[in-house]
């Protein structure tokens, strides 16, 4: 009995290593059979997709440059117009006899707006000085820019009111004025330019465009235009008309909000 009892562990212990070697052997052939336990799985991070308003700024601000999001402009601009009053067509507008119909004169403007991304929207007042009238236009525009880093050039279309008046002194022109001798219209303009940022806000640049002009001038009363030459007041108590053209080249400077 005492033998038994002292070889009842040894018998216990080889029953448990055998034990121990079955497993592994089990676990070696369903490895080798092509069984095994599936790896853990990853958990990825969840990202809710952004709304097409989202990736179409995000899109804008990338293709602006990075000089950010732009939505109102305002503009100051200074140059040179060479203006002809007939053109394309003379019906007696002005008495060329007297008043000179091609001149070139200073040009002062300016221009304010919205933009959206690549298209501005907006309205210009010019003012031009000759030596025989004045011309001034209020006009609505379009423009499409295309930037390039600090660059930007542009296209732009517009028309609206054009008007001419304040004939010299020189050519009859008190006499002129006091009989209500104007001319008004409508103008469209197109053309383009460029535009260098020299900041997010702030740029230079310089534009070319070119004009046509339709102008209609009431008849004045002839006892108005008595003490004008003869020819002058044939021309002026008849209604005229004309159509013509311009060119004007500015200097501009501009802040973009």
């Amino acid at each position: 009995m005492k033998r038994l009892a002292w070889l009842t562990p040894l018998w216990v212990g080889c029953f448990l290593l055998s034990s121990v070697a079955n497993a592994q052997d089990y676990g070696q052939g369903l490895e080798s059979g092509g069984l095994a336990p599936p790896p853990p799985v990853e958990s990825e991070p969840t990202t809710e997709p952004h709304s097409q308003t989202e990736q179409e700024l995000e899109r804008a601000d990338k293709e602006d440059s990075g000089r950010g999001l732009e939505f109102f402009w305002l503009n100051v601009e200074g140059g040179i117009q060479h203006l002809g009053l007939q053109t394309l067509k003379a019906n007696h507008l002005v008495d060329s006899e007297v008043v000179k119909t091609v001149q070139t004169g200073p040009l002062f403007g300016g221009g304010l707006g919205v933009r959206l991304v690549f298209l501005t929207l907006g309205a210009r007042f010019r003012f031009a000085n000759f030596p025989d009238y004045q011309v001034w236009t209020l006009d609505g525009e379009v423009g499409f820019r295309i930037p390039i880093g600090i660059l930007e050039p542009y296209f732009m279309l517009g028309g609206g009111y054009a008007s001419l008046g304040a004939l010299s002194k020189g050519n009859f022109g008190t006499e002129l004025n006091r009989a209500g001798v104007a001319a008004s219209g409508f103008n469209l303009r197109g053309g383009g330019g460029l535009d260098i940022y020299l900041s997010k806000t702030f740029s230079i640049g310089a534009c070319l465009t070119g004009e046509v002009l339709f102008l209609k001038r009431p008849k004045s009363d002839a006892s108005a235009l008595s003490t004008l030459p003869a020819e002058a007041q044939r021309v002026y108590a008849l209604d005229g008309s004309s159509i013509g053209s311009s060119v004007n080249l500015t200097g501009v400077v501009g802040l973009h909000f």
